[in-house]
Formats: structure tokens, C-alpha cells, sequence
């Protein structure tokens, strides 16, 4: 052992305490498993924190890669989109549709959603069923029925149970039942899911509604064997049908089912019981079966407790009303229990405003529950509308106005109905300030002015001397999506015209070019009658002809294609379009044996424009081979060559967005000179055919011609198909 062992070892049995003191600093070996400071323990964290980042996991150690999934059955059904597909650009779909919805523009709703249909970005079900939807509320059936069809037996969308029960429910109203009971039948046999009890409803109620009420009762049977839950909606139905048909003790036996089957039962059922009973003079039984209801202590919801309240005050019984109103007041507990809405507060507060008491009708508007635990309902959109419809009808426009600053104040949007009643009242007034502040509003709140309100509108402003003002009202609706009804041009103009306001005129005709909106034959009529009366015929002539891109629209080529001649004057040429430049021939040699001469410049007839480069020479200029040697060659169709003189003439496509190809030239012409650009328009813009300068060797040489094209758009197709639009508006191929 060694000595410094031997002294260490005395160390510690004498001195068993402070041994670590008697130790020199180098041989102090101690090993600490706490940190000094919390920024150490922290830094520490960081530092492993960093090394399990870095450190792959264990499963990217696995040298076998996971399995890929099983391939899908193709023969399996498909699925309808889930809530979770209503993302990103799809969301923003669905929400430009319901905005146009709501906006009772439906007309353009429905044309966002079938042209989405041809984009990347396509519909979900959810949007499809949103237009379907507001077109059977609308009262329109047939275009209900159409676009449904092309929505998802067109367009490859699968379809939810909502969708179906949207088509079953327009079949039910049409009378057409059996179409309703063949979807059904369609469901159970091919969809993978199954009806809803709102499918159940919905037919239910067309059965009895043509008289079929044993088919009624058969399919109630049915929804209870396929495992459904009882729906106190459809026991209503056939509690209804059969209290009309004079059995009530029929509808008793239902009704009692239903409570056998239902711990809790909706209250709309005692609500029809109430309905018949006053029908039959029998207030006393209909009072009675409505604290029958109340005994039981539901906590029914708010669109329950409206149809009592509708039944109630349909028949005068305004005192059970309050007091259920109150009740429904006090029990509102939200977000543990919402007992009311905003129909409820519309039901109470019409009631007043048909008693004329004004007053009362804002108190109940405003009126909160009594009991300590109730919290005052906040009243959204709709119930402000319904007081601004009621204030308007009454001229009490301040008041109505001051409903509508109320609702902004509370970050509510408010929409079409918020506007239109006041704009309506205002010009009804005579306000005419008034209604255009309020129309600058709705625009700038980028709520749709459909065409029907618009045109009333405008041809109101207009007949008041607030045509200019109609123009920045249109020019501010213009920025937006999607653009104004092309009819509001059309008055605008013809009142800026009847007006002398053309310089108004000629920017807001400027506008129409840019947005690619057309004239009709009456506005060019009137547009070209007012500006020629000033001496104003060219410009209004170069601006009704001119394109979006700043050109001058094509005119279509001659049959034939070909200059023909005249004994008189000789050949003749097409003339040439108002858009190409007129181009020089001074850098060309006149009149040399062995130069070329252009005599006319190119005339370009069309062109594929998906191609950006002039594919369609249908005419172009003859090239004069010395002094009055007459047509050589000329250039037509596709970059072809005609063999007019027998001699092809040589041109290569340098375009890299279309073939190129090149024709022999054999006939001994060295090139003299710069030949000056060509330029030709088109809807694909400018393209120049720029030749290079020098003498080119005889004898079957080749010369180039490069084709630039400064358009940098995308790529437009040529083979479009003619499409018409059927009376549901649903776009079908002609080809």
C-alpha cells in the first residue's frame, strides 16, 4: 500500500468530519447530483431538449419500412365530404355563396357554385346543399330539382343524407310523394348511410298532406323497426293528420304512444292539440292541455316555446303568453341552458307594434329576466333587423336609424336587411342624401345589391339629379367581388347621357372595357347619338371597340380567304385590322430585280391564341419579286405556304410554346436592308416578326423569322366548346 494511501486512510479515523478540509483541492473527488441555480437546472433542460431533437427517433432506426396501406376497394361506396373538407379555399367558397344567399342574390350563388364545380377549387356538399336550399325557400323547384342533378349525378359529388333530404322535401311540397318514397328506397338499397328521421318527417307529412295517411302510419312502423328513436315530429304529423280528419281519438292513441315511448316529448305536439281545440271553439280543453304541458316543467327549446307562443297570440291569449314570455326570460342561463332567441323577442315585440304601442314594443325589446341566476339575452342581427322593418313601415325613419347605429355599435354586420328598409324608406321620404349614405354603406360593408333592388334604386337617384353620384356609388361597387349587374351600367349611362355628363360617361365606359362587360345595341345607339352631338364620335367609336387588352375587337375573315381580282382594279386585298400599326417600306430595296418588296402589310385574320403566336395567317401580303412581276408566293394558314408562284417560302417558328417549322426558299434573293418589325393585335397581345438583316447565299438558302411574344399571361385555350344554359341556369355542351 502506498504511503499517501496510509495517510489518507489515518486522516479519515481521526478526523472523520472535516477529512475533505485536510484534502488538497486536486484530490477532492465529490460528485454533486443538484444544481447550483435555478439557470443551471434550466439550461440543462435546454441542453437535453437539444440532443432528443437531434437523436433520431427509434422507429427511423428501424431498418423495415412500415407498411402501406391497403388499396382501396374500388367497388366500395364513396363518402360524402366531412366537416373537416370545409378548410382553406373551400371555406372561402362556401362563404362567398352563403354571402350571396343572404344577399337574395341567388342567381349568382348558384353561378359561383357550378363554376367552382370546373376549378380547382370544387364545392363541398355543404355548399351544394346551401344552394339547393335557398332555392326551395325561394319557391323555386325546378331549379332545386336541376341543380341537384348537376351537383351530384353531373359532377361526381357525393351527396349527404341532407341532400337527399332536401330533394325529398321538395317532392313532398310539389305533391310528387312517390318520387320522395322512390329516394328512400334509394337510400337504403345504394347509400352508405341511412335515412335520417328527417327523412321520415318530410314524408310523413306529403303522404298526409295528398291524403295517403295509412302510408303515413306504415312508414312511422317502419322508422321504429329500423331502430330509430320515437320523433315527436313525426307522431305530430299523423297527430295532426289524423286531428284533421275529425279522429281525435286516433290522435289521442298516438299521442299516448308517443309519451310511452318519450320521457321528455316535444311541446309542438301539445301546440297542435292547442290549435285544433280553438279551431273547434274549444278554448277551455286548449287551456287545459297547455297546463298540462306546463305541469311537467320541460326546459323546452326556444323554436318549442315559439310555436306555444305563436298559438297563443294567434288566439288572443296574451296574458298566458307574458307570462310564458317571462318564464322563458328568467329560465335563459347561458351558455348552461339557452331558453330563448331572437324569434322570441320578434314574436312579443310584433304583437306590440300591431297594438301600436311603440313604447312597449322597445321595452320588450330590451326586457331581461328577473330571476337572480337568468342573464340577459344578446340579441344578434336578426332582431335589430325585424325593429328597423317595423320603424320604417311606420316612417319613424330617426328611430329605425338609430336601431341601425345601435347594431354597429355592437360589432353586429349588418346585412341586406339592415340596408334596404332604410334605403326604400329614405327615397319613399324624399331623402334622397339619406339614402345614398346609406346605399355608400351597404356597399362598403361588400353586401350585394341584387338586380332587382339596384335598378329601382338607381332609377330613383337618377330621376332626383343624383346621377354622378350614382356613377361612385357603381365605381366603388366595381372593386368588388362579384362585380354589379351589367343592367346598372346601362341606366347609369343612359342618365349620364340624358344628363350631358359625358366625361362622367367616357371614364365609367372605360371602367365596363376594363371589366370586360359588353354594350347592348340600345346603349350603343344612345351613347353614340349623345357624343356625336358634341363632336365627340371618334372617341366614344374607338372606346365601344375596344377590348380589355387595350384593342381593337378582330373582324372576322372573308369566306375564302384569298384576294380575288377585279377586271377594273386588279387584285384585291383584305383590308387591313384597325389595331395593326402601318409599317414602312423604306428600309426595303423598291424595284430591285433581286429585292424584295412588300407591298402591303401583314394582315392577320385570327390566330390560335392558346399558342401566343399567329397560327392562323389566313391572309397575308404578296411579295413582289422585282418590277412588275406580280404574286410570287404568300403565306397563309398555319404558318403554311400556298404555291402560288410554285417557290415555298422559308419561315421558322422560334416561339419555344408552339411547333416550329421551315419552308425552302429557292429562289437566288440576297436580303438587302432591316425589314421594319411586323406587328400584329390579338387577344394574346403583340407579336413581332423581326428578320435579321444581311445577305443571305442563293440557291435554296434558309432565312429566319423569330417570332417574340411580349404577352405574359397564361396560357388560353382554343378548342373551347359552345356551352348553353338551360332555364335552371345549368350550363350544357353543345358538342
Amino acid at each position: 500500500m502506498s504511503l499517501l494511501r496510509i495517510l489518507l486512510r489515518r486522516d479519515l479515523l481521526h478526523h472523520p468530519r472535516s477529512s475533505t478540509q485536510l484534502l488538497p483541492p486536486i484530490l477532492t473527488f465529490s460528485r454533486s447530483f443538484a444544481f447550483s441555480s435555478v439557470e443551471e437546472a434550466a439550461a440543462e433542460r435546454r441542453r437535453r431538449k437539444r440532443l432528443l431533437r437531434i437523436q433520431p427517433p427509434r422507429l427511423a432506426l428501424n431498418r423495415d419500412p412500415p407498411a402501406p396501406p391497403p388499396p382501396r376497394d374500388p367497388n366500395a361506396p364513396r363518402l360524402p365530404d366531412s366537416t373537416s373538407s370545409l378548410v382553406g379555399l373551400r371555406l372561402s367558397l362556401h362563404n362567398r355563396v352563403q354571402s350571396l344567399i343572404r344577399a337574395s342574390d341567388l342567381d349568382a350563388a348558384s353561378a359561383v357554385a357550378r363554376h367552382s364545380v370546373f376549378s380547382s377549387t370544387r364545392p363541398t356538399v355543404f355548399t351544394c346543399n346551401a344552394v339547393v336550399d335557398s332555392m326551395y325557400r325561394a319557391k323555386r323547384y325546378s331549379d332545386a330539382i336541376a341543380h341537384f342533378h348537376f351537383f351530384f349525378n353531373q359532377s361526381n359529388i357525393v351527396p349527404n343524407v341532407v341532400s337527399y333530404n332536401y330533394l325529398i322535401k321538395i317532392y313532398c311540397d310539389m305533391g310528387n310523394v312517390d318520387k320522395g318514397l322512390e329516394l328512400l328506397q334509394h337510400i337504403v338499397e345504394n347509400a352508405p348511410f341511412g335515412p335520417s328521421c328527417v327523412t321520415y318527417r318530410h314524408l310523413t307529412k306529403g303522404l298526409i298532406d295528398v291524403g295517403r295517411i295509412d302510408e303515413a302510419v306504415a312508414l312511422l312502423r317502419q322508422m321504429l323497426d329500423k331502430g330509430h328513436a320515437a320523433d315527436s315530429l313525426v307522431y305530430n304529423n299523423l297527430i295532426k293528420g289524423f286531428l284533421e280528419l275529425g279522429k281525435l281519438e286516433k290522435a289521442e292513441e298516438f299521442f299516448d304512444e308517443l309519451k310511452e315511448r318519450c320521457v321528455v316529448y316535444d311541446g309542438v305536439v301539445t301546440a297542435t292539440f292547442m290549435d285544433w281545440y280553438f279551431k273547434q271553439g274549444k278554448a277551455m280543453e286548449a287551456l287545459e292541455s297547455y297546463k298540462a304541458w306546463l305541469e311537467k316543467k320541460y326546459r323546452m327549446v326556444p323554436s318549442t316555446c315559439n310555436v306555444l307562443l305563436e298559438v297563443l297570440l294567434r288566439y288572443g291569449q296574451k296574458k298566458e303568453a307574458w307570462a310564458m314570455f317571462g318564464r322563458m326570460l328568467d329560465d335563459h342561463t347561458p351558455p348552461t341552458f339557452l331558453a330563448l332567441n331572437s324569434d322570441s323577442y320578434n314574436l312579443m315585440v310584433n304583437e306590440c307594434f300591431k297594438e301600436g304601442k311603440i313604447d312597449e314594443a322597445l321595452a320588450t325589446f330590451r326586457m331581461v329576466g328577473t330571476k337572480g341566476a337568468s342573464k340577459p339575452f344578446v340579441m344578434d342581427i336578426a332582431g335589430y333587423n325585424n325593429m328597423i322593418i317595423r320603424y320604417c313601415e311606420l316612417g319613424l325613419l330617426d328611430e329605425g336609424y338609430g336601431m341601425y347605429k345601435e347594431a354597429t355599435s355592437k360589432s353586429l354586420s349588418g346585412d341586406v336587411s339592415s340596408h334596404r328598409p332604410l334605403i326604400e324608406a329614405y327615397l319613399k321620404a324624399g331623402k334622397f342624401d339619406d339614402a345614398l349614405s346609406m346605399l355608400h354603406k351597404m356597399v362598403d360593408t361588400n353586401l350585394r345589391v341584387v338586380a332587382s333592388f339596384g335598378i329601382k334604386i338607381f332609377e330613383d337617384l337618377i330621376k332626383s339629379g343624383k346621377v354622378v353620384d350614382c356613377v361612385h356609388v357603381l365605381l366603388k361597387m366595381s372593386e368588388k367581388d362579384p362585380k354589379p349587374d351589367p343592367m346598372f351600367y346601362e341606366i347609369v349611362l343612359k342618365g349620364l347621357c340624358s344628363a350631358k355628363e359625358l366625361d362622367e360617361a367616357s371614364n365609367l365606359i372605360g371602367q365596363m372595357v376594363n371589366h370586360g362587360i359588353g354594350f347592348t345595341p340600345s346603349l350603343r345607339e344612345v351613347l353614340t347619338a349623345s357624343f356625336a352631338e358634341v363632336g365627340r364620335r371618334e372617341e366614344i367609336d374607338r372606346q365601344l371597340n375596344t377590348n380589355n387588352w387595350g384593342h381593337m375587337p378582330r373582324r372576322p375573315p372573308q369566306r375564302g380567304g384569298f384576294p380575288h381580282s377585279s377586271p377594273s382594279t386588279g387584285p384585291q386585298f383584305f383590308r387591313s385590322q384597325p389595331n395593326m400599326q402601318p409599317l414602312s417600306n423604306n428600309s426595303m430595296p423598291s424595284g430591285h430585280t433581286q429585292g424584295v418588296q412588300v407591298s402591303q402589310p401583314y394582315h392577320v385574320a385570327g390566330f390560335n391564341s392558346g399558342l401566343h403566336a399567329p397560327a392562323l395567317l389566313n391572309n397575308t401580303a404578296p411579295y413582289n419579286h422585282g418590277e412588275g412581276q406580280g404574286l410570287s408566293s404568300q403565306v397563309s394558314g398555319p404558318w403554311g405556304h400556298s404555291q402560288v408562284s410554285g417557290s415555298p417560302y422559308i419561315m421558322q417558328n422560334s416561339d419555344p410554346r408552339s411547333p416550329s417549322s421551315s419552308y425552302d426558299n429557292g429562289h437566288n434573293l440576297p436580303y438587302h436592308g432591316n425589314v421594319p418589325p411586323y406587328y400584329h393585335g390579338g387577344q394574346s397581345g403583340l407579336h413581332q416578326i423581326a428578320r435579321p438583316s444581311g445577305p443571305f447565299p442563293a440557291n435554296g438558302s434558309q432565312y429566319t423569322s423569330q417570332i417574340s411574344s411580349p404577352y405574359s399571361g397564361p396560357p388560353r385555350s382554343n378548342a373551347t366548346p359552345e356551352v348553353s344554359y338551360g332555364s335552371a341556369g345549368i350550363p350544357q355542351s353543345n358538342e
